[in-house]
C-alpha cells in the first residue's frame, strides 16, 4: 500500500477484513447441478470476462464451487494476473481463490475484481508468493494485504467509471479482433488473385544483401555505429527500446547503411517479419539478421512486398524454403530464387493502398484500448493509494 496519507473519508483495511475466502466444495459436481468448470487456462490475464470454461460431464476432479458475481483469482503464478468475474456456476481448479465480499454495505461486491487487479495487489500476492516451478501465495498472505477502502458512495462512482471503461476497452477489443479477420481475407483475396503467368524471383525484382556480421573485433572496435537488429524489427514497425553497438569502417557504413524505402526481412527467428524504413534516425546500419531488400526499378513498391511477406508468412510459403530445425532460417539463396507473381506498378499500389487503409484502422483500434487501458490503470492506482 502507498505510504502517503489516505483521502477524507477512506479507510486503511486488511483484505481480510472486508473479503470472504469462500470454502464451498462439492464432492459431485454432475450431481449437484453443475455443468461447467473453470482451470486456470480459462481465465484471460487481465481480463475479468471468463469466455472460456471445460464441461462436468467431461470428467473433472475440481470441487470447489463458484457462483455468479463471485471474484476467481490465480493463486498459482499470480504474476500472470489471472483474475475473472464468475457469470454463471460451477466448480473451478484449486488453484483459484473463489472470493466476496463479507459486507456489501462496507466492500461493493462490483469494486473486489478492482482491486485484485491493482498494481499493488498483484504485487502483494506475487511477493508472499512460494515455490520455484509454481509458485503460489496463500489466503493468509493475501488477507493481509492492506488498502484505502473508499466510502460507499465513491465506491460507487469508482465502480460506475470501471465499468464503463471496461465495457469500452471489451468492445474495442471485439472490434479489432473483426478487423484483424477483416485484413486476412483482405491479405488473402489480394494475393490469390493474382495471375500465376507473370511470376518473377524477387532476386529479379529486387537487391538482397544481409547486414553485417557480430564479432569481437567488431563489438571492441574504435568505430562504434548504432546498428538494427532482428528483434528490433517487428511486423510493420521498428522497436527501438534497445539498439546495440559495433564498429564499421567507412567501406561498410556504405554498403550497410539504411536509405528510407528499405525493406528490412528477418533471416532468423520468425522468418519473414518485416518493415519499411523510414529513415527514422538518419544513418542507421544493419546486422547479418536481416536481409535489405531495394527494388531495382521503378517497377515494383517496398510496400508491396511487405505485404507480399505477410501473405506468405500466412500461407507458410517461407517455412517451404526455410531450413534448420531447432532454429529456422531464411537463407539469401532461397529467399532470391522464390518466385512471385509481380504486377504492373499500378496493381501493387492498388493492393498496397487497400492494406494498409485497413492495418491503419487497426493501429488507430489498437492506440485507443491503449487509452483506455492506462485510464483503467490510473482508476486502480487511485483505488491502491487511496
Amino acid at each position: 500500500m502507498s505510504s502517503n496519507p489516505i483521502k477524507p473519508g477512506w479507510q486503511k483495511v486488511k483484505f481480510g477484513d472486508v473479503v470472504r475466502l469462500s470454502k464451498e466444495r462439492s464432492s459431485d459436481p454432475l450431481a449437484d447441478g453443475y455443468e461447467r468448470y473453470i482451470g486456470l487456462e480459462h481465465i484471460d490475464p487481465e481480463d475479468l470476462r471468463v469466455r472460456r470454461w471445460g464441461n462436468v460431464a467431461d470428467g473433472v476432479t475440481f470441487t470447489s464451487v463458484f457462483k455468479p458475481g463471485q471474484v476467481l483469482f490465480g493463486k498459482r503464478r499470480a504474476y500472470q494476473r489471472k483474475v475473472a468475474v464468475a457469470d454463471f456456476a460451477g466448480v473451478c481448479s484449486g488453484d483459484i481463490y473463489v472470493l466476496e465480499s463479507k459486507d456489501p454495505k462496507k466492500l461493493l461486491p462490483e469494486l473486489l475484481p478492482f482491486i485484485c487487479q491493482t498494481e499493488a495487489f498483484f504485487q502483494h500476492a506475487v511477493g508472499t508468493s512460494a515455490g520455484s516451478l509454481s509458485p503460489r501465495t496463500n489466503w493468509t498472505s493475501l488477507a493481509d494485504f492492506e488498502f484505502a477502502l473508499p466510502p460507499l458512495e465513491e465506491q460507487r462512482r469508482i465502480v460506475e467509471l470501471l465499468l464503463a471503461v471496461e465495457e469500452t476497452i471489451d468492445n474495442l477489443v471485439s472490434a479489432r479482433s473483426s478487423a484483424q479477420l477483416l485484413f486476412k481475407a483482405a491479405l488473402l483475396e489480394s494475393f490469390n488473385s493474382l495471375p500465376e503467368n507473370n511470376k518473377k524471383k524477387i532476386a529479379d525484382c529486387y537487391e538482397i544483401q544481409l547486414g553485417k556480421m557480430s564479432s569481437e573485433k567488431a563489438r571492441f572496435g574504435s568505430n562504434q555505429k548504432t546498428y538494427i537488429k532482428n528483434n528490433n524489427v517487428l511486423w510493420g514497425k521498428f522497436d527501438f527500446g534497445e539498439l546495440p553497438q559495433m564498429s564499421f569502417d567507412e567501406r561498410e557504413i556504405t554498403k550497410y547503411e539504411l536509405r528510407k524505402g528499405d525493406l528490412l526481412v528477418c533471416e532468423g527467428g520468425e522468418i519473414g517479419r518485416a518493415a519499411i524504413w523510414q529513415d527514422e534516425i538518419p544513418g542507421m546500419l544493419y546486422q547479418k539478421a536481416l536481409h535489405r531488400l531495394r527494388p531495382r526499378t521503378s517497377d515494383d513498391i517496398p510496400e508491396f512486398m511487405f505485404h507480399y511477406l505477410r501473405y506468405c508468412a500466412e500461407r507458410g510459403i517461407l517455412d517451404g524454403v526455410a531450413t534448420g530445425t531447432t532454429i529456422r532460417h531464411l537463407p539469401v539463396e532461397q529467399l532470391s530464387q522464390l518466385a512471385l507473381p509481380f504486377p504492373k506498378r499500378a496493381v501493387q499500389e492498388q493492393v498496397a493502398s487497400l492494406l494498409s487503409k485497413i492495418e491503419s484502422g487497426n493501429s488507430m483500434l489498437d492506440a485507443k484500448i491503449c487509452h483506455s487501458r492506462s485510464l483503467k490503470s490510473a482508476v486502480l492506482r487511485q483505488i491502491a493509494g487511496g
